[in-house]
């Protein structure tokens, strides 16, 4: 799994959904943009729980021994986090944020991969 894009992302969604996100989606962009391959795009309860989301999934790459040089954009109080993994981008959101932005509209194209 360590060089696997597509088990990680799906790694990440399990990891999510059970730390209770909601929505959690994956859209693999690879055929249509550079970028990167997967978009993991979830909805959080509170900014607590935005925290708590990045929180698990950071641990999990360290458990796993996952080496993807996480860059963080944006913040837990904002109301959306980006955690950049390379070829796996990582965006939790409140709700209204998700609402706002529509990256699943903006990335229509894209093949949706459920888990």
């Amino acid at each position: 799994m360590k060089n696997n894009a597509k088990e990680i992302a799906l790694f990440f969604a399990k990891t999510l959904h059970e730390k209770n996100a909601k929505d959690t989606v994956i859209l693999n962009i690879s055929n249509i943009s550079i970028i990167a391959d997967y978009f993991i795009i979830a909805t959080a309860q509170s900014p607590t729980h935005i925290k708590a989301l990045s929180n698990s999934l950071l641990e999990k790459l360290k458990e796993n021994d996952i080496n993807r040089n996480a860059v963080f954009e944006g913040n837990h109080n904002t109301g959306w986090l980006l955690i950049d993994c390379g070829d796996i981008v990582v965006h939790l959101f409140l709700e209204e944020k998700r609402d706002y932005y529509n990256l699943e509209y903006v990335w229509q194209e894209a093949e949706k991969i459920f888990f």
